[in-house]
């Protein structure tokens, strides 16, 4: 470039040191740190580089810098501005554009670097915090290890279960079908699928529409289908969101939708009202705006409260219908994206229920790969896709789920393995334990299964093809061909040669243009086939999105450069029913599909092009690995060899007798991926987990709430519902065995004399120790969840709650519950301090969710004067003890203290056995600076295999971890599926902060109002390293939340007025 040798010295030394970004860094320093006045040494050398390059001839170091430089960056805008350069005429203008881009390249360079080091010391740390965890866990595991439970003799599908052989065998014939399905007829299974994004209906799918209507939903909507028509499932619910906003189908605001069976001969006689798959579309969110699934985070607890009240309902229809009378609960919840996956695992750990989970794509993958990009940093990414936010949600379902489904192994291996909560080794010996009965010490790993997606192939005939001939029979006598049959063959000079078909989008990712250059460099390939590529629609090129765009720009230079005008087709147009007629084509001719990409998750155009008799070629990174494996029909290749990929191309279509075998394995194989075979791989999955529900049996007369009801009427309730309490002594761990039977056999003896008397004789001693049953009676509930305050304002805050709402207080239209993460032994001595009688309160949420209390008042309940006035509900416990570690999971906590404490040769964090129970493991915190964030906390447990659910207190004092699905927010919804009182009646009481559970107090159906005042302590520094932002799971401008300045007993009262809680 005349006048900017001084750059070709810079490019020079860069390329000539491979783009290293250090040295790209260096070269800035040594070449443009004086510009192209610089002089002395570097000056002769870079005159000497650029005499070397002038002696080169045409090459323009440039030129070849920034055409190679922004393909490996993706740098697509970058591209775009590339392209235009090229064409200038003005070589002034052109070296100056050049120049700039040169910079902006070098700046790109550095970011990305930059970036890589950050990434590269985050994975050395999370790698150093992975080999001590399991070093920690070992050495739990290895006091009682065998040999046969190491794991290096373990099949690996003996730890995942994703091989479909063996135990649970494919379906091999229709016949296979028929049997299996008369075996499972006589089940009536009700399953509830969850997927909340993007624009899902049954018919005219807007499929591409937008980013979140794509794949998954027709792959959920199928399911459902699929599972509906399948024997022994009574009901599917496919939930979702509904939206009625003006720039969507008015369909998609239909509460109901039924998915109509596409095989009716699959229907049983026995089918009921409300038997079938359906959409039913939840309302949360805005309610006149379709918005992107980044943006539905905060609105998610307001999902799950609908949802449950649906499957609430719903368990009760089903149960009228084929339950006898009982309800009949969902045999499972599967969540569909990290976003349902979320809200499946608040549904289940509701309901006490198994969930499992399909991620589709994974948040840790996704972040992997833009960071890798370094356009970037890690938090412009999280600004954009809420990925931290996405990332917990898929930890958390690690937790919940009972079952992860994969598409393929790959997934498992490669994507789930970025995962705090998943760890191949571990999950090896932890399967081995389990199948031999031996302890896990408090471990848990879910399953990982690889089940392909399903498809329909019952409309599919695939052509006779003459191996002789020089192309297939004619697709019928007089039938007019496709018109995108016209469309493509107007391309080819010779359309009988045998069409390589690629059907993908023009992405960089889908690798299209290395594919383009090993069909146009293998001469022998190009006479004897065609290729062709449909690479979505389009009108204009510079209309499309940068990549987009630039990946076909690229394909059209490549196609000017080896002159294959004549032999490649890319029509601009085609409908989504063109592409059978496609596949049709292709194979008519003989043809090739081709997938090319660099990493493809799972390849479901593979599987659609085998059914129509076509053998494959594709990458062999991800699932198409597994798909070859069961089909054989095809060549496996490195995408990055474009020889590799044109060598396989070539032998297949060139081998007749090759390419008839693959065909026939293809179409032979292809029933395993049928949606009959899915969904039967799915039931048999599903029906190894243990069954789990709502303990309790509830009666029709404990539904309905009596004007007034009599003392008697309550312990008639408490008999009929069978409520399993006990009586809670002042400290759990000073309580013998004695004393704990005494209290239950004395508790059972009361209710039995109580019950009795069927006149109400005995009113007076009962109706303190039975005012549980008033919860049923209330029209509102106020939940008091203040944590930022001292215990002073505390149990004023309660007074004025009290007199701000005294007449209907009186007439029993409101009660309360406290909800705090004392312990129940705290509780009392808290409220009597401030005069406060615990019969004042329907219910305590103590222990950060972990225990559910109910006052007593009656002095004949207690032992001695020690015992405390609650009674503690052990049904709660029974709904959320799923994954507790228990004593295993004390003794690890034990450790990380005694770790964290030796490391500040000080007493940071120490056990609180008085505070602790059965099911919360308390710790009081003595010095909050030394102590890991929540985060940090609760990655080191998943680590471990460690299912809990991490709290600290307002002020950083109190650490309590409790069950995984355990908090105060899903105890409200306990408190709904247990006595129906009704999320919407309920008004939660906050400070301006709060635990570290504050935000699920904040989101849902309940009001909520917010205390604002110079009242409010500051949280502790440990709640401002959360891992996300509180606006990415809260909507504080949604119409249920309410502030109020101080907590005046007025204030309050018109706050409450304000939700119709009080009248006016």
């Amino acid at each position: 470039m005349v006048g900017n040798d001084w750059i070709n010295s810079y490019l020079e030394a860069i390329l000539d040191a491979g783009g290293a970004a250090g040295d790209i860094s260096a070269a800035s320093v040594a070449g443009g740190g004086d510009g192209p006045g610089a002089g002395g040494a570097d000056g002769e050398k870079r005159d000497k580089s650029s005499l070397m390059l002038r002696e080169r001839g045409r090459f323009n170091p440039a030129r070849y810098f920034v055409e190679e430089v922004i393909s490996g960056f993706d740098e697509t805008d970058l591209y775009k501005t590339w392209v235009r350069t090229s064409a200038m005429r003005s070589p002034q203008e052109r070296n100056t554009r050049l120049e700039n881009m040169s910079w902006r390249i070098w700046n790109l360079a550095r970011k990305k670097k930059q970036i890589e080091g950050e990434e590269a010391s985050r994975s050395s740390k999370k790698r150093l915090e992975r080999e001590k965890a399991r070093r920690d866990a070992a050495a739990d595991l290895s006091e009682d290890l065998s040999e046969g439970e190491k794991g290096e003799n373990i099949h690996e599908s003996s730890i995942h279960d994703e091989s479909t052989r063996g135990r649970m065998p494919r379906i091999g014939s229709t016949d296979a079908i028929e049997v299996w399905a008369n075996q499972h007829k006589d089940k009536k299974l009700y399953i509830v699928l969850i997927s909340i994004h993007g624009l899902i209906r049954g018919e005219n799918m807007e499929l591409g529409r937008d980013s979140d209507t794509g794949g998954q939903v027709k792959y959920v909507v199928e399911l459902a289908r699929a599972l509906g028509e399948t024997p022994g499932v009574y009901r599917v619910d496919l939930l979702t969101r509904q939206i009625s906003a003006p720039d969507v189908d008015w369909s998609y605001g239909e509460p109901t939708e039924m998915l109509s069976p596409r095989n009716s001969e699959n229907l049983g006689d026995d089918m009921g009202e409300s038997s079938g798959a359906y959409i039913v579309r939840i309302p949360f969110g805005p309610r006149d705006k379709y918005i992107p699934k980044e943006h539905l985070w905060p609105h998610i607890q307001e999902f799950v409260d609908g949802a449950l009240v649906h499957i609430m309902q719903m368990s009760k229809v089903l149960g009228e219908q084929v339950g006898s009378g009982q309800p009949v609960w969902p045999v499972v919840i599967h969540g569909h994206y990290a976003d349902a996956g979320d809200s499946a695992a608040l549904l289940s750990g509701a309901l006490n229920v198994p969930m499992v989970f399909t991620g589709h794509s994974l948040g840790r993958d996704k972040l992997e790969q833009l960071l890798k990009q370094g356009r970037q940093t890690r938090d412009e990414v999280d600004a954009t896709y809420k990925i931290m936010r996405r990332i917990e949600a898929e930890e958390l379902c690690l937790d919940a789920s009972e079952i992860i489904i994969t598409s393929t192994r790959q997934e498992i291996e490669k994507q789930w393995g970025l995962y705090n909560g998943f760890d191949l080794t571990m999950a090896k010996k932890l399967r081995a334990r389990m199948k031999r009965g031996v302890s896990c010490y408090g471990r848990y790993m879910p399953r990982m299964i690889a089940i392909p997606p399903g498809m329909e192939f019952g409309h599919i005939v695939p052509h006779d093809v003459d191996l002789d001939g020089e192309e297939g029979n004619e697709i019928g006598s007089g039938s007019p061909d496709p018109p995108i049959w016209t469309d493509i063959m107007r391309f080819f000079s010779n359309p009988r040669k045998p069409m390589i078909l690629a059907l993908a989008r023009p992405d960089p990712k889908k690798n299209i243009t290395t594919l383009v250059k090993a069909f146009g460099e293998h001469h022998e390939l190009r006479n004897l086939a065609n290729l062709t590529l449909i690479m979505g629609n389009r009108d204009v090129i510079d209309e499309m999105s940068s990549t987009n765009g630039a990946v076909l720009t690229s394909v059209l230079k490549l196609i000017d450069k080896y002159d294959l005008y004549g032999q490649v087709a890319y029509p601009k147009h085609h409908k989504q029913s063109d592409v059978p007629d496609i596949y049709r084509l292709a194979a008519r001719t003989k043809g090739v599909f081709i997938n090319p990409a660099y990493i493809e998750p799972f390849g479901l155009t593979l599987i659609e092009a085998a059914a129509y008799g076509l053998p494959m070629v594709a990458t062999q990174n991800g699932g198409p690995v597994d798909i070859h494996r069961v089909l054989d029909n095809g060549i496996l290749v490195d995408p990055h060899n474009q020889n590799d990929i044109a060598e396989a191309l070539y032998k297949l279509v060139s081998d007749k007798h090759l390419w008839a075998k693959c065909r026939e394995n293809g179409l032979q194989n292809i029933h395993r991926f049928s949606w009959p075979e899915h969904c039967k791989n799915y039931l048999s999955r599903v029906g190894t987990l243990k069954p789990r529900h709502p303990r309790w049996q509830r009666s029709d007369d404990a539904t309905e709430i009596s004007e007034a009801d009599s003392p008697g009427d309550s312990l008639r309730d408490l008999h009929d519902i069978s409520l399993n309490l006990k009586i809670s002594l002042d400290s759990e761990k000073s309580s013998t065995k004695r004393n704990l039977e005494d209290a239950l056999l004395k508790f059972s003896k009361g209710v039995s004399a109580s019950t009795k008397d069927e006149s109400g004789e005995n009113a007076e001693a009962t109706t303190g120790s039975n005012k549980w049953p008033s919860l049923r009676r209330r029209k509102h509930i106020v939940v008091i969840a203040v944590d930022s305050v001292q215990d002073a304002d505390l149990v004023q805050i309660i007074k004025n709650i009290f007199e701000a709402s005294s007449k209907e207080r009186l007439s029993g239209d409101v009660g309360f519950v406290l909800s705090t993460s004392r312990a129940v032994s705290e509780i009392h001595p808290l409220l009597t301090s401030g005069g406060i009688e615990t019969t004042d309160f329907d219910a305590f949420i103590c222990s950060s969710g972990s225990d559910l209390c109910y006052p007593s008042a009656s002095s004949e309940d207690m032992l001695s004067p020690s015992e405390l006035p609650f009674m503690i509900d052990l049904d709660y416990h029974s709904q959320i003890e799923y994954r507790w570690g228990g004593e295993g999971l004390r003794k690890t906590l034990i450790r990380w203290a005694a770790e964290k404490n030796s490391e500040s040769g000080q007493k940071v964090v120490v056990e609180d056995e008085e505070c602790s129970s059965t099911y919360c493991i308390s710790f009081k915190v003595k010095n909050s600076e030394a102590v890991p964030p929540v985060k940090d906390l609760r990655k080191t447990m998943r680590i471990q295999a460690l299912r809990c659910h991490v709290l600290y207190s307002h002020d950083g004092s109190k650490l309590n971890l409790i069950p995984v699905l355990a908090s105060r927010s899903q105890a409200l919804r306990y408190l709904y599926i247990r006595w129906g009182v009704e999320l919407s009646n309920m008004t939660v009481v906050v400070g301006e902060s709060g635990d570290t559970d504050y935000d699920g107090l904040l989101g849902g159906v309940h009001k909520t109002i917010i205390l604002k005042g110079s009242f409010n302590a500051a949280p502790n520094q440990l709640h401002a390293a959360r891992g996300y932002s509180l606006e990415d799971v809260v909507s504080f401008d949604k119409p249920g939340i309410s502030s109020v300045e101080g907590y005046l007993p007025d204030d309050l009262k018109s706050a409450l007025q304000q939700f119709g809680v009080l009248k006016d």
